[in-house]
């Protein structure tokens, strides 16, 4: 019988180095417990325990880290990053967190930048605590944005063939001659961004534009912008606040999700590689055409009466902010019409830029089948014709278009039999959902986008869905957030087996 070559003790070493690491962004909630006079000991557990197990799992001997470790790893990695995530919340155990189930569904949303929620009284909970999400999700997008660029890309997943041709990058994970250089560059133009956003929400309080936002505010909501995650210490979210801070955070959302190879290109001063790049393209005509229609749909509803102003800007905000997969509120858009919120939950669907902080299925890719199947009616009525789908002026090879489409396929079979489980999951547990409820929390979880409709909509929560519906949404954020491959690949027989 042959033997397992995957080396498991190699993805637990290096585990073992991300665990000892997070006790640097711990710091964080410890300081701010200090600050508000709150105690610092659930974190100070956390630091411990993580530092403990990661020192032990360090220590193991690392013989090598190839493709198959490097999917293990992955895995293992955001797994273990939520539950360090929802130790503190649970140690301290307020309201909702007093059930590890509830504990569990916040670190997993925070990591995985999903932005969906089961807190229900903000006011109840810590400062610290408050703080430990933002951060929390503020590091599921560097970890996102570092697994697209310098492990993905390695294996082929994630669009990393197509990033290629569309960045005019021969090789994504060399931005720089090395990968560990490329890493640095990206965490300090990552850094770099959500200092200039914290900046800017800072002065807007400062200077009396936005009287409500406070240096704690501007610090949070700068986590959760530039990593297009969606949490925020307020009931209200960023409606919470002045329109001046809502269009800032509007940019935001639209720069977290643009992708970081161009945003680099744009700093050196190459600015025809983003006004080239046929995604960037079609990412913004996405969101102009997305705020359009909803500013045409609230103008003759009903159930909308605001000025110009207001409707454009709270159809810009949440279109930006769904389609990014951010997950941020301006408004309470459970009291849309029926035809906004499907305007909203077809942008579930889409996702910003590869290589950047987002989610769900993402531009590149909706090119890549808008392109290819424009193709294919040509050739349907030229037969003879040869039409090669190009991207940036390349053509794509066959293979890729080929597992475009599959991963587009997949990625809407686990959003369908997500919803039918969460629809009968409700039925057993008494707790029923209508089909449009499990619909949205079945694609926000899964595409990790934060808010659904009804009762999970964007001042809802989902604490009130069944035990075992949360769990299985904890799995559909997991799947969801590592690019559904990582988890499909070691489930196969011959993963496991020799090579």
């Amino acid at each position: 019988m042959a033997l397992t070559t995957v080396d498991v003790r190699s993805s637990l070493q290096v585990l073992g180095a991300i665990l000892q690491w997070l006790a640097v962004p711990l710091a964080v909630p410890v300081a701010v417990a200090i600050v508000y006079g709150e105690s610092p000991t659930p974190y100070l557990l956390t630091v411990a325990g993580t530092l403990a197990v990661g020192t032990a799992l360090s220590r193991l001997e690392r013989h090598r880290i190839h493709e198959r470790e490097a999917f293990l790893t992955v895995a293992l990695a955001w797994g273990a990053i939520a539950v360090v995530g929802a130790i503190p919340m649970y140690l301290e155990g307020t309201g909702v967190f007093a059930s590890p189930v509830n504990a569990l569904f916040e670190g997993m949303s925070g990591i995985t930048t999903t932005g969906a929620t089961v807190v229900r009284d903000f006011e109840a909970h810590s400062q610290a605590l408050l703080m430990w999400r933002q951060v929390l999700q503020w590091l599921g997008g560097l970890g996102v944005l570092l697994l697209a660029t310098a492990v993905l890309s390695r294996l082929s997943v994630a669009g990393a063939q197509l990033m290629e041709t569309e960045s005019r990058t021969e090789d994504v994970t060399k931005l720089t001659p090395g990968i560990e250089q490329t890493a640095k560059l990206l965490v300090a133009l990552y850094l770099a961004l959500t200092a200039g956003a914290a900046a800017v929400l800072g002065l807007l309080g400062v200077v009396g534009v936005a009287p409500e936002m406070t240096a704690f505010d501007a610090l949070a909501h700068a986590f959760t912008s530039i990593a297009t995650a969606g949490f925020s210490p307020r009931a209200e979210s960023v409606g919470a606040f002045s329109p001046a801070v809502q269009w800032a955070v509007t940019a935001f959302m639209v720069v977290g999700a643009t992708n970081f190879v161009l945003i680099y290109a744009l700093v050196r001063g190459e600015t025809d590689r983003l006004r080239e790049s046929e995604e960037f393209r079609f990412y913004l005509a996405i969101l102009a055409g997305g705020t359009a229609m909803l500013v045409g749909l609230l103008t003759v509803s009903s159930a909308v009466d605001a000025g110009v102003e207001t409707t454009v800007r709270h159809a810009a905000f949440q279109t930006v902010s769904i389609v990014t997969t951010t997950g941020f509120a301006s408004t309470d858009f459970n009291t849309w019409s029926a035809a906004a919120k499907n305007v909203l939950f077809v942008g579930m669907f889409v996702g910003g830029m590869a290589g950047s902080t987002t989610c769900s299925i993402k531009t590149l890719r909706w090119v890549v089948v808008v392109k290819s199947f424009w193709r294919d009616l040509n050739v349907a009525a030229q037969p003879r014709s040869v039409r090669p789908v190009r991207l940036g002026g390349d053509v794509v090879d066959e293979d890729t278009i080929r597992d475009v489409y599959a991963y587009t396929l997949v990625a809407l079979v686990f959003f369908i039999v997500g919803t039918v489980l969460l629809v009968a999951d409700g039925e057993r547990a008494g707790r029923p959902i209508t089909e449009f409820e499990a619909l949205s929390a079945a694609a926000s979880t899964f595409f990790n986008i934060g808010p659904a409709f009804g009762r999970a909509g964007p001042y809802g929560t989902y604490e009130g869905f069944a035990r075992s519906s949360k769990l299985l949404m904890v799995l559909l954020m997991w799947v969801g957030r590592i690019e559904i491959l990582p988890v499909l690949v070691m489930l196969t027989p011959t993963f496991w087996r020799s090579r």
